[in-house]
């Protein structure tokens, strides 16, 4: 599956023709000083700036430490900031120190455009991951738009056991889940993959929330004795309190000043409300029998908080603390989302199929509508909700702008087989949206794949593997640009290797190519570099389907030409492409930098060769590949 917007700058990078008159500003040392190029009544404005400079006495980047990346847009006549852009930014080390003219800028973006696996950028700030939370202890990450060597595949975090709910952080850096058989909460860095902290977090964590300041991420306790919440300071990655809210499960959201925390209490039917400044209880509300979902409206200010049992909605007063009114719907509600800065939100009940859906600025019901056998999930994009049906393949589409006069409907198949034939939950969802506008992301757990759907299609544009794991939820880490402020689209980096750096930059319309340049410094604190490794093949025969091969090789360092020996954690990943099928194995040494591995490949095809060293933090993703394609015997 290739994005939509890969599509449009190949199309772009075809037809464009472009005169960028700033060369003077590619002449200047490399620096984080703000550069700027104008050309077609634009000011564009790079400025790259450490983050959380521990040491002031050094002004310029470090290897390993995160940097803010922006550009500035505004016309050139009066600086009014120019919205709604996509520029297009790859990230590339050089190999000195003289800044990239505008042909190798625009060799550079053909190449990167290509998706080459021999020349790609440090990094893409166009691309994103799909992460899957999994049945097994562990989550994938996948590369939808590029992967490596035709796997999608780009690592797998292992866990301390199942993940039950988890968040992202707004800079998407750093992910919180939820392991309720291990009473503990992972925190994982998104830039290096590893775990930061496993945080003993209460009995049994379930739900996972982030405040919008992100000052501390709250965890619900579904202990029945002890039952209430745990705060976890994000900065220390410490728990700062546990609080006893009420017995059953915990549905967590947070005032938009982020003052009030407010969590439901299952068992006991009420809604608990605590300052998050002071840490401490402020008061309980009766808001009915078996809370079990809770939502803010941003248009009405009101917390909404759906009870199961009597299928009754209570609106809070968000200012005073108080019950407001309730609607009444039907008994059985399990799940109430409200359109993202609209006016309707959507009450699904399963046991009827249906969602109720309600006006925010009135709070009356104005359509119950009937959908696919089971639904329990739905998610937004501009156009559309989308209701998710465990008990069918289908996908309900209810079209936003229409519902104030009538409920139109549409669907499409999110795979194969009914998601409940898999016998897997999680509180997480399983249907997301894309970063593409108007796509969304759905992963079926009974097919053990992940779907890719786009706005007017009659079914999914493609299919991502998850490599025979049950998919139970989905999230999106979008490593592109984002407009922060009117004008600046700007995103969080981090560069472990010292040298000199593009900042390779396309816009679309008006049209503009351009490399920034500046430096990153070494870091004493950071071990050394890995030198950069290389596989030679050294088998001269080819594999036989059904036989067992052994392939030999050399691993030899990229920088001295010195063979590499003595590994004992070389780990070898081979699959047949695209993925069906895959085999993992540790490599035997065999003297002066030589080794092998044996496999028996099951059908004809080309199989692709991986390769890492969690010794020396050498990833799959670093070694170029070896390819081999089958015989007939």
């Amino acid at each position: 599956m290739t994005s939509k917007l890969f599509f449009a700058l190949l199309l772009l990078l075809a037809a464009l023709v472009v005169q960028v008159s700033a060369q003077n500003s590619n002449k200047a040392a490399p620096s984080p000083s703000p550069q700027a190029v104008n050309e077609q009544g634009v000011s564009i404005e790079f400025r790259v700036t450490p983050i959380d400079r521990k040491d002031t006495s050094r002004s310029g980047l470090i290897a390993g430490q995160e940097a803010a990346v922006s550009f500035k847009i505004t016309g050139t006549n009066g600086s009014v900031p120019i919205t709604n852009l996509r520029p297009a930014v790859w990230i590339d080390q050089r190999p000195g120190k003289d800044p990239s003219d505008l042909k190798e800028c625009r060799d550079k973006i053909q190449t990167f455009l290509q998706s080459s696996l021999a020349r790609r950028p440090t990094l893409d700030l166009n691309s994103y991951y799909v992460l899957a939370l999994n049945q097994e202890a562990n989550i994938s990450v996948i590369d939808p738009l590029s992967g490596f060597g035709g796997s999608k595949l780009f690592n797998l975090l292992a866990l301390p056991g199942a993940g039950e709910d988890w968040v992202l952080n707004s800079d998407q850096n750093r992910l919180y889940v939820s392991i309720p058989a291990m009473n503990q909460v992972s925190v994982i860095d998104t830039a290096t993959w590893k775990t930061l902290a496993n945080i003993d977090a209460g009995v049994k964590p379930s739900r996972v929330a982030m405040q919008h300041d992100a000052r501390f991420v709250w965890v619900g306790n579904n202990d029945d004795a002890n039952g209430g919440v745990t705060a976890i300071d994000t900065a220390t990655l410490k728990v700062s309190s546990q609080i006893k809210t009420g017995a059953g499960h915990h549905e967590i959201a947070f005032s938009f000043d982020d003052r009030y925390a407010f969590v439901t209490n299952k068992q006991d039917g009420t809604l608990t409300i605590i300052d998050t400044r002071k840490l401490t209880r402020v008061k309980d509300l009766k808001v009915g029998p078996q809370p079990v979902t809770i939502a803010l409206s941003s248009l009405s200010k009101a917390l909404y908080v759906a009870s199961e049992e009597d299928g009754t909605i209570t609106v809070v007063d968000t200012a005073r603390l108080e019950i407001l009114t309730r609607i009444k719907t039907s008994p059985g509600l399990r799940l109430l989302r409200l359109e993202p800065d609209g006016r309707y939100g959507f009450a699904l009940n399963p046991d009827l199929n249906s969602v109720f859906v309600f006006d925010l600025t009135s709070n009356k019901l104005i359509h119950k509508i009937d959908v696919g056998p089971g639904s329990d999930q739905i998610t937004f994009t501009k156009q559309f909700a989308y209701v998710r049906s465990n008990g069918s393949e289908f996908v309900t589409m209810i079209k936003l702008a229409d519902l104030g006069k009538e409920a139109a409907l549409s669907r499409f198949p999110a795979g194969q087989k009914a998601p409940k034939e898999a016998a897997v939950s999680s509180l997480a969802e399983s249907i997301v949206p894309a970063p593409e506008e108007g796509a969304v992301l759905v992963a079926n757990p009974a097919d053990k794949m992940i779907y890719y759907y786009a706005e007017g299609m009659a079914a999914p544009m493609g299919s991502f593997q998850n490599y025979r794991r049950i998919p139970k939820a989905l999230l999106v880490l979008d490593n592109g640009l984002r407009e922060t402020k009117r004008g600046l689209y700007s995103t969080t980096i981090r560069l472990d290797t010292p040298g000199y750096y593009d900042a390779v930059f396309l816009l679309d319309s008006p049209r503009a190519i351009h490399c920034f340049n500046f430096a990153v410094d070494p870091n004493p604190a950071l071990p050394k570099a890995v030198a950069g490794l290389k596989v030679q093949q050294l088998s001269a025969d080819s594999p036989v389907v059904g036989q067992p091969y052994t392939l030999r090789f050399k691993l030899i360092d990229g920088d001295t030409g010195e063979p590499k020996s003595n590994l004992n954690d070389l780990g070898v990943l081979v699959y047949l492409a695209p993925g069906i099928w895959q085999h993992r194995v540790a490599a035997k040494p065999v003297g002066e930098g030589v080794y092998e591995m044996s496999f028996v490949p099951p059908q004809p095809g080309v199989y692709y060769v991986h390769f890492r060293i969690p010794s020396m933090d050498v990833p799959f993703s670093q070694i170029l590949p070896l390819v081999l394609e089958t015989k007939k015997s």
